[in-house]
């Protein structure tokens, strides 16, 4: 079902059974795979491939040339930067062991999660079978192989944590830990807002308003 008030490109490509939310925007040459489901208000670049049953929240924007393969879910207000690419095999084989051509029912579908409010950036890829915790803030070109913190700042290859980010995406100084071995709570310099660190989570956790 595409939501009358949904903007398809006519170049864009939607197979049977695409879902498309009120006001998103799907432009050039985009292609949406069957089972596909996009939220309200989301935006889907030029070039963009949203692989069958994945499920996307509202206010998502992915962007151009992104790839999103099978089995990933997206949460509300996610960025997904151009030519980043989220993949579904941690261990991808053209052929089974006997050397015949792989099908469907030969691989195992490795998940990922894109929790609410989290950015993937510029050409970073996400291997599957992670998750990117709340308003995670994953780098231009990083390769994550493994779950990320909620907030956290990931860079590099394989991707390590280098900091913490704000909900409002501004760098956050790192929690210092007082005396006694408790981490002291940050402000954001820009918005605001406090958190505090989570040692059982490996985490910062905002401070109710």
């Amino acid at each position: 079902m595409i939501d009358p008030t949904a903007r398809v490109h006519a170049s864009a490509e939607t197979e049977s059974d695409v879902s498309i939310g009120p006001r998103t925007s799907v432009w050039n040459r985009a292609v949406l795979r069957r089972g596909a489901v996009l939220g309200a208000d989301c935006i889907i670049g030029r070039d963009a491939f949203i692989d069958e049953g994945v499920h996307l929240g509202d206010r998502v924007k992915v962007q151009n040339g992104a790839l999103v393969y099978h089995g990933v879910t997206v949460g509300n207000g996610v960025f997904i930067g151009p030519g980043a690419i989220l993949t579904n095999d941690r261990y991808p084989r053209a052929i089974t062991a006997t050397g015949e051509l792989a099908r469907g029912d030969d691989w195992v579908v490795s998940p990922i999660e894109l929790r609410d409010g989290c950015s993937i950036g510029a050409g970073a890829i996400v291997v599957a079978g992670t998750v990117v915790g709340r308003y995670a803030l994953v780098g231009a070109g990083a390769v994550v192989t493994r779950d990320v913190p909620e907030y956290a700042l990931m860079a590099g290859n394989p991707a390590r944590r280098i900091g913490w980010v704000c909900a409002c995406g501004t760098r956050l100084p790192d929690p210092a830990t007082a005396q006694g071995g408790a981490a002291a709570p940050v402000a954001c310099p820009l918005c605001g807002r406090i958190y505090d660190f989570n040692p059982s989570s490996g985490s910062l956790v905002e401070r109710p308003a």
